[in-house]
């Protein structure tokens, strides 16, 4: 059989020539492929596999309270961080990690074992964690210098200060509201991982540091109140509580406590509900605290004096079609008794006088219906219906603290303009703000101008009306020891949610007042929501304000104006002792106050014991002329507000008042 031709040798070469050909074409083509059109591609996974940046946290300012305290600080911590790229074996490393982090297991398993070149581990844990971590020479696991938020006085002013999440950025209160500025801004690092598996950072833009704040609030000032209104909340176990303390010459908010706080540092475990500040964010019914902004701007216009008589018809008056009645049967009594006894029918009577359009004047002067601009995130206007929507009996229902909603940062702003002769000072909570090392002196508060909504005479017969309410009204408990006191209760109804009408059982207590009378240092409000019990505005709220007002002048340093329980010389108070429910109150609590009433039998006169003679005793300026007086005034060393020229008609304190030196005497002359 014959054999078949073999190819010649030529024509193998040629086989063997075309095929490395298409192989050099095909391996050209793969090269074409990957380095032109899937270059981008593939150099952004080499950059996932050997490098990643990260963001570099800025230091977050520090917040101090106003003797340069902190209250809010960050300290260094560390983030670990994984290259799933670079982790052999996720869940043998994740076996070995879970335990030192306490993390789940199989959660961190599945983090390790991804198709992402970076993925966090653990977030701003505490140095001894990182530490073990470190000490495990895990591949692939890294870690990255962080800071975490640290509050070091705990519950503190929580509601105020806020909270920061694992981020950085602020959540809540100044933390959220001034998140932009004590955050600065975030640095930028370059980390690049060798072939071993050894990681090396570069900072590619240096953080620049947040700013510091310094707040008005004292820390000591801020854990008395929080102190006495938690104590208060737990006894009467109401729903919550708020106690603010303010300068009023300033508007500088010294305090602001709500009951009950939370833990910045543990936020996420608290409920959403208690993570919210009321003392800016929760209107609310004032009830008789109202009435102070009714009397005020009445005496204003003219339209009544502390001495006018007003026939109160026996607890009941019809306004409007609707039978409103008082929580007593008074008759015949004097302006400072409608206050002192908080009488409703005497504060719409005095409400009809002023109309509605002056009522609803005085109450935007006082800043209700609009935002303090304190300062803090979710401040709530509150509510004050516009002309156009009140009712016929309207002007009766907002006389006495009904058909209007206010926030307790107003509450303070107004009682303090009283306190500060008639001049209003927004409220605020923030003092400066600076970069860099701690001040060696802390920064001095200097107050926006003031703008005035009552005459210093007016603002001066309020605040002797106001001890009224202290010595012998509805605000006995508040009666300080070593200090005079004016301020006014509220009891206000809740409404019913599910009926739409004013709640039997639910209440709203409060108290607001200031001491000392005739120079007040603070202006203090309690409010106390849904106590059990007890719920008079005077019983519940004012034993508060004592216990804050009798700790925080002495800290202030504030001498005292009467003696520290000492018996006195008399003086002739009225007897009566109404209160605001026509619910029967027990005798004030002990330690008796250093104003005490002594027994008496019903009708007769009380004397109130006052302390021996101190300070100077003023004059009756009556019939002396305008140089006269203020050569006397500055003989005696007391300050001299003017009003009008002629001969002295009249003065506020009343002759016979006894005095600090310094404090102001208000006289208005007529021809």
């Amino acid at each position: 059989m014959k054999k078949a031709a073999s190819p010649p040798p030529r024509y193998r070469l040629l086989t063997l020539q075309a095929a490395l050909l298409v192989w050099a074409l095909a391996v050209l083509a793969r090269l074409f492929w990957l380095q032109v059109v899937d270059h981008g591609w593939l150099a952004r996974r080499a950059r996932l596999q050997q490098q990643h940046t990260v963001a570099v946290a800025s230091r977050r300012g520090t917040i101090f309270d106003r003797n340069l305290t902190p209250l809010a600080m960050s300290l260094p911590v560390v983030s670990l961080y994984a290259n799933p790229h670079q982790v052999a074996h996720p869940a043998s490393e994740a076996a070995q990690l879970a335990p030192i982090l306490g993390l789940d297991r199989a959660d961190l398993t599945r983090s390790l074992a991804s198709d992402r070149g970076f993925v966090w581990v653990a977030r701003q844990i505490p140095a001894n964690q990182a530490r073990a971590a470190a000490a495990l020479h895990l591949p692939g696991i890294f870690s990255q210098p962080a800071t975490r938020r640290f509050y070091p006085k705990g519950e503190l002013a929580a509601s105020v200060l806020g909270y920061v999440g694992l981020d950085g950025h602020g959540l809540g209160g100044l933390e959220r509201q001034f998140d932009a500025q004590l955050s600065g801004r975030s640095g930028r690092a370059v980390i690049e991982v060798d072939a071993r598996g050894h990681a090396y950072s570069q900072i590619e833009r240096p953080p620049v540091e947040g700013e510091n704040l310094v707040l008005t609030l004292d820390q000591n000032i801020q854990y008395i109140a929080q102190q006495e209104l938690d104590r208060t909340v737990r006894k009467t176990h109401a729903r919550d509580g708020v106690a603010i303390v303010e300068n009023p010459r300033t508007g500088a908010i010294l305090a602001l406590a709500d009951s009950p706080s939370f833990n910045p540092d543990d936020f996420a475990h608290t409920p959403p509900a208690r993570l919210g500040d009321p003392a800016v964010s929760s209107p609310y019914e004032p009830g008789s605290v109202f009435k102070l902004v009714t009397l005020s701007a009445a005496l204003q216009r003219g339209l009544i004096t502390p001495d006018e008589m007003i026939n109160c018809q026996m607890g009941s008056i019809v306004v409007g079609g609707r039978l409103i009645h008082d929580h007593a049967q008074f008759g015949i009594i004097s302006v400072t008794d409608i206050l002192k006894h908080s009488s409703d029918v005497g504060a719409i009577k005095i409400g009809l006088k002023l109309g509605d359009q002056e009522f609803y004047h005085y109450i935007r002067a006082y800043g209700f219906g609009e935002r303090t601009g304190i300062g803090l995130p979710g401040e709530s206007a509150g509510i004050v219906w516009p002309l156009r929507d009140w009712l016929p009996m309207s002007i009766g229902a907002v006389s006495m603290g009904q058909e209007v909603a206010v926030t307790p940062i107003q509450v303070v702003a107004m009682a303090s303009s009283l306190a500060n002769g008639g001049v209003y000072h927004a409220p605020r909570i923030l003092l400066s703000r600076f970069r860099g090392p701690r001040p060696a002196q802390p920064p001095v508060f200097v107050p926006a101008p003031g703008r005035r909504i009552v005459s210093p005479m007016v603002a001066n017969e309020m605040k002797q009306m106001m001890a009224q309410v202290v010595l012998g009204g509805t605000g006995r408990w508040a009666q300080l020891d070593g200090y005079t006191a004016g301020g006014k209760t509220g009891t206000a109804q809740k409404v019913d949610p599910g009926k739409h009408a004013y709640s039997k059982r639910n209440y709203v207590a409060s108290f607001v007042g200031f001491a000392p009378i005739n120079d007040p240092a603070i202006v203090c409000l309690v409010v106390i929501d849904s106590p059990r019990g007890g719920h008079e505005g005077g019983q519940v709220a004012g034993p508060v304000f004592k216990a804050i007002a009798e700790r925080v002048l002495p800290y202030l340093g504030v001498p005292h104006d009467v003696p520290l329980q000492v018996q006195p010389a008399p003086i002739r108070i009225a007897a009566a002792d109404a209160v605001e429910e026509s619910q029967p109150l027990g005798p004030p609590p002990a330690p008796a106050p250093p104003l005490a009433l002594a027994p008496q039998p019903a009708g007769a006169e009380v004397v109130v014991s006052t302390g021996a003679p101190a300070g100077i005793a003023l004059p009756n300026f009556q019939g002396q002329s305008v140089r006269a007086v203020t050569a006397l005034c500055q003989r005696l060393g007391l300050a001299l507000a003017l009003q009008g020229s002629g001969v002295a008609q009249a003065q506020s304190p009343a002759a016979g008042t006894r005095l600090r030196r310094g404090a102001t005497v208000v006289v208005r002359f007529a021809p």
